[in-house]
């Protein structure tokens, strides 16, 4: 039972990262934003080609660390996979849908369905339909618990990894929203805009940090999922609908609310794989996401309207 609580916080922190810019987006551009799952896919790629020319610059940089199936290169690749999708993300509000903003929230997310549908198939277009692996190397799960005691826990040390990464850039963004400048003004805005307006909080320059705060998180767990699976083209849109559960599980708006709503979803799913087979995992997060809805309609930190 330890074993598939601890699968479920893998998967989950997955989930809760991508939620997070996604949550970001809903309560501060105010859409909901369907292109979002394909920033994923598209920071795993980019890890994956930054990571390849590292290599071949300097093969030593692909030695892995310590236990770990990686080496600097991978490490240095998800700054570079960050920035270059936060700049697509950016690129992507300025061409589309910053032109569109006066038309509506039902244009802007039909805008959101093409844009998505345009960068599966680039990506699509770029990397072939075959997956693929950040690295070959085989990990030997570490125990952390004995097996007396409920059957064991057992992690591999990438898992590890993501763990404890997943929580530091929780933590990170949680102080920078509520300790900084720009952070605070982002709450303002997405709890009132036209009140943060009136205060003389740029508007524009909210917008542009929000999509560059979603897009960098949306390469990293894009990076995460690459790591604990493989990089296939359509990763994002399998990922679309539990980042979208994970939000509305956690109550738009919430930092925290998101990374415990993708924590819910990652056990639901690892549960649902155990128990009644893979195919039905994302029917089960979804039962669970109902099931929380009728007792909490708003989500579990959601306020009410």
């Amino acid at each position: 039972m330890l074993q598939i609580i601890a699968d479920g916080l893998i998967i989950g922190s997955v989930i809760a990262l991508g939620a997070i810019g996604l949550s970001m987006t809903l309560s501060i551009v105010r859409f909901s934003n369907f292109s979002h799952g394909e920033l994923l896919g598209w920071g795993a790629y980019l890890a994956l080609v930054a990571s390849t020319t590292l290599t071949a610059i300097n093969s030593q940089w692909a030695e892995p660390l310590g236990p770990f199936s990686f080496g600097w290169s991978l490490l240095a690749a998800v700054v570079v996979a960050a920035v270059l999708t936060a700049l697509m993300a950016l690129l992507m509000d300025t061409i589309l849908f910053k032109r569109l903003r006066k038309q509506g929230t039902i244009t802007l997310v039909i805008a959101s369905f093409g844009a998505a549908l345009v960068l599966r198939n680039l990506l699509l277009f770029w990397q072939g339909g075959v997956p693929q692996y950040f690295s070959e190397n085989l990990q030997i799960a570490i125990a952390v618990l004995p097996r007396s005691i409920a059957g064991g826990l057992r992690f591999t040390p990438d898992q590890l990894f993501i763990l404890v990464l997943a929580l530091v850039t929780v933590t990170g963004l949680h102080l920078f929203l509520r300790l900084s400048t720009l952070g605070r003004s982002m709450r303002a805005a997405s709890i009132n805009p036209g009140l943060a307006r009136v205060a003389g909080i740029d508007p524009e320059r909210i917008l542009r940090a929000t999509w560059l705060i979603g897009g960098g998180l949306a390469a990293l767990a894009g990076v995460f999922a690459g790591i604990t699976a493989q990089l296939r083209p359509n990763m994002g849109v399998e990922l679309l609908l539990p980042l979208f559960a994970a939000v509305i599980l956690g109550g738009i708006g919430s930092i925290w609310g998101a990374v415990l709503g993708g924590l819910i979803v990652g056990l639901a799913e690892s549960v649902a794989v155990t128990v009644i087979g893979a195919e039905y995992r994302s029917a089960a997060a979804f039962m669970v996401l109902i099931a929380i809805l009728m007792v909490k309609p708003n989500g579990i930190f959601g306020e009410k309207n």
